[in-house]
């Protein structure tokens, strides 16, 4: 099965093979995104071992949410030993986010 994820903006892309899902994640995608994709596996009569191979949207879009995104991608990859690629079908080693801009850091506050 081939699993789809876009975390780019605060509206989460889920595919599964032809299967598509979105989640208003808002803040809580850290929280419960392994959940989310459990639940639409189940829902699918599927589970992680039946994945053959993950896409990941790159970017760019929202730090976190691209950060949070190329974690559990990476780390799906690398337990079951399966291929990621980018939204442009290439073949990745680590989905490495692609934020589209130079990042906006402030200074403290104190």
């Amino acid at each position: 099965m081939k699993l789809y994820l876009d975390c780019s903006s605060p509206k989460t892309i889920l595919e599964l093979d032809d299967r598509h899902y979105e989640w208003e994640s808002g803040r809580s995608l850290a929280r419960d995104l392994h959940k989310f994709i459990h639940e639409k596996l189940v829902e699918n009569q599927a589970d992680w071992h039946d994945l053959t191979e993950l896409h990941y949207f790159v970017g760019p879009g929202s730090f976190t949410g691209l950060r949070i995104g190329a974690t559990v991608i990476n780390a799906l990859g690398d337990q079951l030993k399966i291929p990621i690629y980018n939204q442009r079908g290439e073949r990745l080693e680590l989905a490495i986010p692609e934020y589209g801009r130079e990042a906006n850091i402030t200074p403290p506050k104190k």
